[in-house]
């Protein structure tokens, strides 16, 4: 058979063969294609489009920042803030080029060089080490768009729908825009999302001022965020930091010697939590919430639909002084801490639940929503659980009761602070409670009784009553018939000689304060505390001198602001503005100040001089001994009965703070009044803030301002001795109605050159005890 012959039919052989593999190529290529244009068109699942893309929203946190620029909390649904490309470091972008897309400018979407080594390394040579195909876009489409489960086609849809997606973002948005994009929607560790609430956490910085080395750490956590968190498994975040590193010198973004410096440094984490439950000012982030909310449903977005404060990202300023609240929190968790191991140390193998059992009762019945009896709910505490528990050591996991449990934080004291600034009536710092994670009940807003801290108003109304600063008042124990034989008592049972009332207000003199109050009448002095901002229904009974109304933190801090202000009511306020999330301001709000007195700013200013002498030798003397807090300071102490609240009130020309202390049920509180008063309890909270603030040269103003002084005629009449054992009638001026009746008043005249004796307003003679202690004394 000839050659020709054999070759033709070798030919015929083979061809079924070709013609075979070409049908199949064109069969796969027509699948292929077909396949393509199922997942372009969306058929097998949604791809956005164009225009979609154009508009991406991932659900932005609204922030509310202080009056200078910083967060002080958060609303959200995913903890996300945005960045632009010019608010993040080089360093930042530099690093995840390097380790996460080394070709992310050469390529449009799609790294055809990278996937081909992919697929010989990994499915080939079977190397688990050959890195990720997907580009920075295709990471962004699986982060934006989540992929879907197709059972055995998971994978190749989900890759060709990234693709499509990378392909798209591409040709809309720059590589700039992209890298911004992309840093802003990744999930980095404890569940927050972007570099620029990563950045705040880990490192307390703004993304732009991150080094090469922090860079590194926030970037290596993106391999595995829990696993690389570098709080939590700091040995983990510095291997794989340095693993960056390499990488930037591998890629031309670092040389060797400065990456060898960099490796040498330790991981310089400087922890700063803020969400919605913990951050520089939790209590009033959820305090200015309602109102926020409805600014949101009385506002519309661009869309015409209502704002949404979890998801739109709004900007609100406030007018809180960032330093001012981190100092007021952290001299309430300073303090507090000290405080509560005094308390228990003070109850000590004692049971105050076993002497008052009535505590438990009200706790188990107030959480009592089944309507079961006491005994029958009681049963349900004797049940161990697995509780968190609150400690000043921190948080604590326990196996125990519910009953141990409740007793655990009913022992628990408790801690409200405000600084308000009196000229401008703008909140400077609020902290309603010691931890916000475990006590949602604010004590800035909690009406509790006040103490002496209301025995200014009633110093004041006597002043507005034209009763002379240097009237004396005899110091006496006495029974007041007329009001079902109730008599006031002093602290220390210290009784006898005579104050003014600067002298009074000094030593905290109960019986003092209540005859001040019915001469000046009980009526003109609620009058007064109402005019100043109080709404708390005040009784008419003389213990009002004594401070038995309910009124909260915030409005005895906002009426000692308007003495402060001369007068002028103070109303505080706190929102400057709300922007959306490119900056755009929506509202600003605009706040009208008071511009008239209610009482006169000359006995204002004579109160204040009253309180100094609190400060310089009286009851507040500890801010001056304790705190060394030198210029003008005034303030006032406030202890209630059973020592179940301590107050202190804090008062400088331009900020005026206070701050209350006790536990949620006035039945626990300390056994004595050493240390259940409000020197003891309150003050020093507010010395450790004025101490820290006064040491930070950026408020040498507030140090250094100075209170405006009385009028001639007044301030002398407040340099009279503030106490005398025995009045000389024939020396010193002073209303001898305070201690006479009438006829023994003219006898008493007699004995020296006629005086002036001012008129009160009180009628009748209520000073029979007081005549024969008088005259006893003059013998």
């Amino acid at each position: 058979m000839s050659r020709k012959k054999r070759s033709s039919k070798k030919s015929k052989k083979k061809h079924p063969i070709l013609s075979f593999i070409l049908k199949a190529g064109v069969v796969l290529f027509l699948l292929g294609s077909l396949f393509f244009i199922l997942v372009f068109l969306g058929v097998l699942g949604p791809v956005p489009s164009k225009s979609q893309l154009h508009q991406i929203n991932n659900p932005l946190a609204s922030e509310v920042f202080s009056a200078d620029g910083k967060v002080l909390g958060r609303y959200y649904v995913e903890n996300r803030s945005n960045a632009t490309f010019d608010e993040i470091s080089e360093n930042v972008t530099n690093a995840l080029i390097a380790t996460e897309d080394s070709r992310f400018y050469e390529h449009r979407g799609i790294d055809e060089i990278a996937l081909a080594r992919v697929f010989v390394k990994s499915i080939i040579l079977r190397n688990d080490n050959s890195g990720g195909g997907s580009t920075i876009s295709q990471q962004i489409a699986k982060n934006l768009f989540p992929r879907v489960n197709y059972g055995p086609f998971s994978m190749p849809i989900n890759k060709l729908r990234e693709a499509i997606i990378a392909y798209r973002m591409e040709r809309i948005y720059t590589k700039q825009q992209i890298l911004a994009l992309y840093l802003n929607t990744v999930p980095f560790a404890e569940n927050i999302f972007g570099i620029e609430v990563a950045a705040e956490r880990f490192f307390s910085k703004n993304p732009s001022k991150l080094d090469v080395h922090e860079a590194a750490v926030l970037v290596g956590m993106l391999k595995a965020n829990n696993y690389y968190n570098p709080r939590t498994h700091p040995e983990r975040a510095l291997g794989r930091r340095n693993v960056v590193i390499d990488q930037m010198v591998k890629e031309d973004y670092l040389s060797a010697d400065n990456a060898a410096k960099y490796k040498e440094k330790p991981l310089g984490v400087k922890y700063r939590l803020i969400s919605y439950n913990q951050g520089p000012a939790p209590y009033f982030v959820e305090m200015i919430k309602p109102e926020l909310l409805e600014w949101c449903e009385n506002n519309n977005n661009t869309a015409g639909e209502s704002y949404n404060l979890y998801t739109d990202g709004l900007k609100i300023t406030t007018t809180i002084d960032y330093n001012l609240q981190y100092f007021a929190k952290q001299s309430v968790k300073e303090y507090m801490k000290l405080l509560q191991n005094k308390f228990n140390e003070r109850w000590k193998n004692r049971d105050m639940f076993k002497a008052n059992p009535a505590i438990i009762k009200s706790a188990v019945q107030n959480n009592n929503t089944s309507g079961a009896s006491y005994a029958e709910e009681l049963k349900k505490y004797n049940a161990k659980t697995h509780a968190h528990l609150f400690t000043w050591d921190g948080v604590k996991d326990a196996d125990i009761t519910r009953l141990d449990s409740l007793k655990h934080y009913l022992k628990l004291l408790n801690a409200g602070f405000i600084a308000i600034d009196p000229q401008q009536s703008a909140l400077k710092a609020w902290v309603g409670g010691i931890d916000f994670r475990f006590f949602k009940y604010d004590h800035v807003k909690a009406p509790r009784q006040t103490g002496s801290t209301f025995k200014p108003f009633v110093y004041l109304a006597a002043l507005e009553e034209d009763i002379d600063a240097d009237t004396y008042f005899v110091n006496q124990y006495k029974v007041y018939e007329e009001y079902n034989d109730w008599a006031p008592r002093n602290s220390h049972d210290d009784y006898g000689g005579y104050y003014t009332m600067k002298g009074a207000l000094a030593k905290s003199l109960n019986t003092v304060s209540v005859e001040v109050l019915l001469e000046a009448g009980i009526d003109e002095t609620i009058e007064i505390a109402e005019d100043l901002g109080i709404s708390t229904k005040m009784l008419d009974y003389p213990s009002l001198a004594l401070g038995v109304a309910s009124i909260s933190l915030k409005e005895i801090v906002e009426a000692y602001a308007g003495i402060v202000n001369d007068g002028k009511p103070v109303k505080s306020n706190y929102l400057v503005e709300i922007a959306d999330k490119n900056g755009k301001v929506l509202e600003s709000f605009h706040h009208e100040l008071e511009d008239e007195p209610v009482v006169s700013p000359e006995n204002c200013r004579a109160v204040i001089n009253m309180m100094e002498a609190v400060i310089d030798g009286g009851t507040g003397r500890g801010i001056r001994r304790d705190y060394k807090i030198t210029g003008d300071f005034a303030g006032k102490t406030g202890t209630t009965q059973n020592n179940s609240d301590g107050w202190f009130i804090g008062l400088t020309p331009n900020l005026v703070t206070g701050c209350w202390v006790g536990a949620d049920d006035p039945r626990v509180h300390f056994r004595t009044t050493t240390y259940g008063q409000g020197a003891y309890m309150a003050l020093p909270i507010v010395g450790k803030f004025f101490h820290k603030t006064y040491k930070d040269k950026r408020y040498t103003h507030l140090k250094n301002a100075q209170f405006a002084e009385p009028n001639e005629n007044l301030l002398a009449m407040l340099s009279e001795p503030n106490y005398r054992e025995v009045l000389d009638i024939k020396k010193h001026e002073f209303d001898l109605a305070n201690i006479f009746g009438k006829k023994e008043k003219e006898k008493e005249l007699k004995k020296g050159e006629q005086r002036k004796v001012p008129e009160t307003k009180k009628k009748g003679q209520i000073w029979k005890k007081i005549k024969s202690i008088f005259k006893k004394k003059d013998k």
